[in-house]
This record gives structure tokens, sequence and C-alpha cells, in this order.
């Protein structure tokens, strides 16, 4: 069970110093490239991007023609985002229990989320009873087949760290994470992402090897036999 108590405490934390938003700009409009190819939205369409934070996608889903709207269970980011994108919509609200119209939306973000939920059934039932029939939605989150990802942040590793995450996010099982969604009656897909540089981490001591990683990430999981490794995994599905 996700204590959300703590889930809130960790992310209004991070909002007064408004360190969020860890990836660089290029990275982010990776991101936003692969929902847009991946979930196909329509033009104009309705989206949401669950697990906003601070609205940094919600705002990038915006600029590409979409009526993005964001959603987050932490006031203070919500705060934070309704400053910084002040035409945009910022909803507080829960995963597991969406406050939205059944059927009501054409695509759906899911921003870092799912690897913060010990049980991302609840979640996933939300996402299938707000899409439209037809209506597609992308996940992403850290791949626990990643040997950087396991290492500094799987709990069973000998070097996982906690500094700058909260006790329930774990990295994520790609087959897992899809058997969830298909049990959801999602039509699933995984893909794998790689070369998403970090501006920020919390650890002062990992951030001094940061430009490092960001380099080794960029070349190491380009060849087909090494995307399976890579640092993200993309989950997909469309509603029939």
């Amino acid at each position: 069970m996700q204590d959300k108590r703590k889930e809130i405490a960790f992310f209004d934390a991070h909002a007064a110093a408004d360190d969020y938003n860890v990836f660089s700009e290029a990275a982010n409009t990776s991101l936003i490239d692969s929902f847009m190819r991946l979930a196909r939205p329509p033009a104009g369409g309705k989206v949401l991007d669950l697990g906003c934070g601070s609205g940094v996608f919600t705002d990038l889903l915006s600029r590409r023609g979409l009526d993005a709207s964001g959603l987050d269970i932490s006031p203070k980011l919500l705060e934070l985002a309704r400053k910084k994108y002040s035409a945009l919509t910022f909803i507080e609200g829960d995963v597991e229990a969406l406050p939205f119209p059944d059927a009501s939306v054409d695509g759906i973000l899911l921003s870092g989320l799912v690897h913060h939920l010990p049980d991302v059934s609840r979640c996933a039932a939300e996402v299938h009873r707000v899409l439209k029939p037809a209506g597609r939605f992308m996940a992403f989150d850290p791949n626990r087949a990643n040997p950087f990802m396991f290492l500094y942040r799987d709990h069973s590793s000998p070097f996982y760290s906690p500094v700058g995450v909260t006790e329930n996010e774990r990295p994520v099982i790609a087959s897992q994470v899809a058997g969830v969604f298909e049990a959801a009656n999602f039509r699933t897909g995984t893909e794998y992402l790689s070369g998403l540089a970090y501006r920020y981490i919390a650890s002062p001591s990992a951030r001094l090897v940061l430009p490092l990683y960001n380099c080794i990430d960029n070349w190491l999981f380009r060849p087909r036999f090494m995307k399976r490794y890579s640092p993200f995994i993309l989950t997909y599905g469309e509603k029939p």
C-alpha cells in the first residue's frame, strides 16, 4: 500500500526549491515526442498529464496544440505549476480515483508515475475508465533491467541510495507493467528509451558524476541488442 502522506510531503518539499524538473530540455522534448508518436492524440484533443508536478510536460503538450490539463497529488507543486503556466488547468487529485467523467479524454501521459505505485492495477483501471474508446496512454518509468537504475535505485541493490526518492519508488519490469494494463483491458506495447540527459539529481556525490553518466547513457544503449537495457521503459496502450 502506498503511503500517500509521505508522497505528498516529499513532493511538497521539492516545490519549495523548484528542483523537481530533473531532465534537460532536450530530454523533456524527447519524451513528449514519444508520447505524440505512441499515444497519437488527435489535433486539439483533450489529454491529461498525470503526475504533472510543476507542469513542464503539461506545458509542452499544450504547445503541441493539445487541450492539456495536469493532475498531481502535491498541492505545493501544483501551486508552482499554476504560477509558471497560468493559462493551463492543474487539478489536485489521486490517480487511483481520477476526478474526470467516463470516456472523457483522448490521451493520457503517466509522467514517471507508475514506479511510485506498489499496486498499479487501480491506476490502470482509472486510466481505462476516463479514456474514450480508441484513446491511448503512455507511461515512462525507470527500467530495473538497466544496470545503473538497478544498482542505484533498486531496494535489493547493495548500492541502493534513498536520497531524492520516496520509499515507494522502485525501477519496474517491462513485462509486469504491460501485464497490469493488459489486465485492465488495454492492447499494450513496450519500447525503451535512452539518451535522456539529467540536469539535476538530489545526491551531491552522485551529481559529481552526472556528466559522465549522461555521456555513457547517450551511446551505450544505442545498439539494437542493448535497447532492452535502456534506462527508461515506455509502456503504451489503446482502449478498445
